[in-house]
């Protein structure tokens, strides 16, 4: 394990300075600048005027042009579990699994995606002593939810 963890941050390390190199060769060219690097007060300065440009806060009212209907988009829900996570939409009592993805460790064994009344995904362990995980997925108030089961 020890020996895939440093394979894998080598890895990563290498394709991280390739890409540095890169895009180094390529940016002055692409986006026209002169290449020169910035001293400790210009980069201060550039993330100050940054970092000060305020963010619209979440609880923000959104603008809403007059006339328009909202859209009847599904609602959308990500469950994670131990096995690996999935993404789930519902459209009435309708549910579809969108995506799902196994955890380092599982691989995905079955999968129901439907639309119908439920969804399911079974993870699988790499290793003989785990249990598998199934993810079944129903709908509640027009919202995916997680079935037990």
């Amino acid at each position: 394990m020890k020996r895939l963890v440093l394979a894998w941050v080598v890895t990563a390390i290498a394709a991280t300075g390739a890409a540095v190199a890169v895009l180094g060769l390529l940016g002055g060219g692409l986006t026209g600048t002169s290449g020169r690097v910035m001293t400790q007060e210009e980069a201060r300065a550039a993330l100050t005027r940054v970092t000060a440009t305020p963010a619209r806060p979440p609880s923000s009212p959104v603008t809403k042009t007059p006339g328009a209907t909202p859209s009847a988009a599904p609602e959308t829900e990500l469950i994670r579990t131990v096995g690996g996570t999935v993404i789930a939409s519902c459209s009435g009592d309708e549910v579809t699994l969108r995506s799902w993805s196994p955890a380092q460790g599982y691989s995905v064994d079955s999968v129901e995606p439907g639309p119908g009344s439920k969804a399911e995904v079974e993870f699988e362990p790499d290793a003989d002593d785990a249990e598998d995980v199934e993810v079944k997925v129903g709908c509640a108030d027009g919202r995916p939810v997680r079935l037990h089961g």
